[in-house]
Order: C-alpha cells, then sequence, then structure tokens
C-alpha cells in the first residue's frame, strides 16, 4: 500500500476513534484500573475471507503505542467459524476502548472480501474480471475497494479524478455520446481511459464510432449484450453493469464481456461476523 494511503487510513481511523470514544470511555474508566493489562483475541463467528487487519492492528497501536499484534490469519485468508484469526496484548482500557473501532473495520472489510471471493469462485473457469464501484461508504472507499483487492477483485476507478466515464447524465447533457466524447479528447487528448455506458444497441455503435476506449453495457437483457459484444468484435473493451448477483454473473460472463461491475460489493455488504474476547488479564 501507497505512504498516502497509510497516511488517509490514519486519518480514517483518528477519526473513527474520535467519533466513537470522544472525551473518554466513562465505563473502561470506572471499571479498570489504568496500570491494568490484558490480552484479547478476535475470533470468526463464521467462515469468510479476513481482511484488514492492519488496520484492526492500527485502531489498537494509537491508544497504546506499546500494543503487541499477532496475526493468526493473513490479508485474504479463507477461516471458518470459530477460527482465531488474531491477538493484541496491552492496557486493557486501550482494548476495551478500542474495541467496537477495531471490530467495525475489520468486519466491514472482512464482509467486502467475502462477498467478492464468492463471485471470483463462481467465474472461476472465466477470464472475466470483477470490478467495484464507487458506491462506497463515504469516507471508507480506501478500504472498501481495499475490501476487493483482498478478496481477489480489481478496482475500478477511485474518482472522479483518474478515469472519464461519460454517464447518461453526461450525454443528455452534450447532446449525444460523440460530443460527449469529442469535447473529452479536445480536453485531456489521450490522458485517460475513456469508458462511455449505453443502454441499448444503437448507443453501442456511437460508442465504437466516437473511440471509447471501453464501452460499458448497463442494465442490458444477456441477449442485448451477447449482440454488444458480436457488434464491439474487440474494438474496445466492454463491461456489463446492472442487476448483477451470483444467480446472474455466470450467464453475464458467457456473453464474451471483459469485465462485470458488482456495486452490491460496496453498497450492500454484510458484516463478517467477529467477536473480541478478552483473556489473560493481570495487573502490574
Amino acid at each position: 500500500m501507497k505512504k498516502t494511503d497509510r497516511k488517509s487510513i490514519d486519518r480514517i481511523i483518528q477519526a473513527a476513534l474520535k467519533e466513537d470514544i470522544g472525551k473518554g470511555d466513562v465505563t473502561t474508566k470506572a471499571i479498570i484500573p489504568a496500570s491494568q493489562k490484558g490480552t484479547a483475541a478476535i475470533y470468526a463467528k463464521e467462515p469468510g475471507v479476513v481482511a484488514g487487519l492492519f488496520v484492526a492492528k492500527e485502531v489498537f497501536k494509537k491508544l497504546d503505542g506499546n500494543s503487541k499484534w499477532k496475526n493468526y490469519a493473513a490479508e485474504g485468508d479463507a477461516v471458518t467459524k470459530g477460527q482465531k484469526i488474531a491477538e493484541v496484548t496491552g492496557n486493557l482500557r486501550a482494548l476495551l476502548s478500542g474495541e467496537r473501532t477495531a471490530l467495525n473495520f475489520l468486519q466491514r472489510i472482512s464482509g467486502i472480501a467475502t462477498a467478492t471471493r464468492k463471485f471470483i469462485e463462481t467465474l472461476a473457469d472465466t477470464n472475466v474480471k470483477i470490478l467495484d464501484t464507487r458506491k462506497t461508504a463515504p469516507g471508507l472507499r480506501l478500504l472498501d475497494k481495499y475490501g476487493v483487492n483482498a478478496g481477489g477483485g480489481t478496482n475500478h476507478r477511485f474518482g472522479l479524478y483518474d478515469m472519464v466515464l461519460i454517464k447518461d447524465n453526461h450525454i443528455e447533457a452534450a447532446g449525444g455520446i460523440k460530443n460527449a466524447v469529442n469535447r473529452v479528447r479536445k480536453k485531456y487528448g489521450e490522458k485517460y481511459k475513456v469508458e462511455v455506458e449505453t443502454t441499448n444497441l444503437i448507443e453501442v455503435q456511437e460508442a465504437i464510432d466516437a473511440g471509447a476506449d471501453i464501452i460499458m453495457l448497463d442494465n442490458m437483457t444477456i441477449s442485448q449484450m451477447k449482440k454488444a459484444v458480436k457488434l464491439i468484435k474487440g474494438k474496445c473493451k466492454t463491461e456489463a453493469s446492472g442487476n448483477v448477483d451470483l444467480k446472474r454473473i455466470k450467464k453475464i460472463a458467457s456473453t464474451g464481456v471483459d469485465f462485470i461491475s458488482v456495486g452490491s460489493l460496496t453498497h450492500s455488504v454484510k458484516a463478517l461476523d467477529l467477536s473480541m474476547k478478552i483473556s489473560n488479564k493481570k495487573r502490574v
């Protein structure tokens, strides 16, 4: 992970801890002596793919710089129900105060990785790549997309700044696909890949003629997608999008598209059920 990404994650963790702890954990302060130390283990309560361990580790490190973390599973590992995945030792107040924030991050990222892995495994006998979308939790995009990577998926654009994606409203405002693509090329030349969203074969042909690098086949039927791929004939890459689920994805892949984007990986993620248990408490 890039140094700039690490700094962004650090800010995300700081904001999450401030949100949860605020002026102080009043329950823990009343019950636990300031010097008491302990060990906590994190367990999987259901099978899945674990991801984001380094984020949970940093949560506790922020609260206790001397805390010690040990992984019992690696990023992207499949884990079973009841499996111990990590352990942290340190100031007991820090462990208890950081528990929910650490688990919130770890459960969400692992849930995304788990969902992604299911799609990847379903298409294991194909060359189709699974993409994520910008339908992420505000402020958590970096971690959401990390979860997709950990599950074996591929990141689409991170934001509005790193790729051109001409959508229906852009096309409407520009007066057509050709006008929209021409305006992009005029302003940026070949600096950015240009993807065009299409909903029917007429628009697909317009995108081909306009020189799109990628054509998105949005909410098309299986039959329409097959015809679109045949029409494109490899002139550019193809991405299927809309109404994608595990039941339908094999049929979508059979149309010959290069990519399938799945918004539900991040916008409807089910957190992986994890728990943290304190043990080995001792006074110093």
